[in-house]
């Protein structure tokens, strides 16, 4: 793979059991490596002794590849730069580019400054992300009403609308 050019590429599941093996050997070593510190993953090659170890994230990618075609999904891999230009990052983010600015301008994703224009780290962002997703969950789970068959609908109504309106006055930022 010397030279190998980066590129996006898109890969298709295939009918056969290859995916399914390899699913069953990350799964099978997963349930085994419960409770050991650190599981350790290894690339064989075709004759003994010609391996490398996987690091972490690349573990954790290969292990998405194949749980995504074991499904039957295709899977498509875009190398990224670290640091984003704004469009870049309203891209990843699905928002307006003036969306992110406004977001870097009120101090809710770092940046740096190259020249006029505004860097982004991707960690930072992806940190900007699993905060909003959390949040987002929280809004939903806080809007949630449980209902119980002896409750009649209209109670449950009021308690929904109770609910939201808490929702809305903390996000004016209003405590009540």
């Amino acid at each position: 793979m010397a030279g190998a050019t980066l590129q996006q590429e898109t890969y298709l599941p295939e009918a056969d059991t290859q995916v399914a093996r390899i699913y069953d050997f990350l799964e099978a070593h997963e349930r085994v490596g419960r409770g050991v510190p650190e599981p350790r993953y290894f690339l064989a090659g075709a004759t003994p002794g010609d391996q490398v170890e996987l690091p972490a994230e690349v573990y954790r990618a290969v292990r998405q590849v194949v749980e995504a075609l074991r499904q039957g999904l295709a899977v498509t891999v875009v190398p990224q730069t670290q640091t984003l230009t704004t469009q870049q990052a309203a891209d990843l983010l699905g928002v307006t580019r003036p969306t992110v600015i406004k977001l870097l301008d009120e101090g809710k994703i770092p940046f740096e400054r190259s020249g006029t224009h505004r860097r982004i780290l991707l960690r930072d962002l992806l940190a900007y992300r699993q905060q909003r997703r959390s949040e987002q969950y929280a809004a939903l789970d806080a809007t949630g009403v449980k209902l119980d068959d002896e409750e009649d609908l209209e109670s449950a109504l009021q308690q929904l609308r109770e609910a939201r309106r808490a929702v809305a006055a903390r996000r004016r930022g209003v405590r009540e």
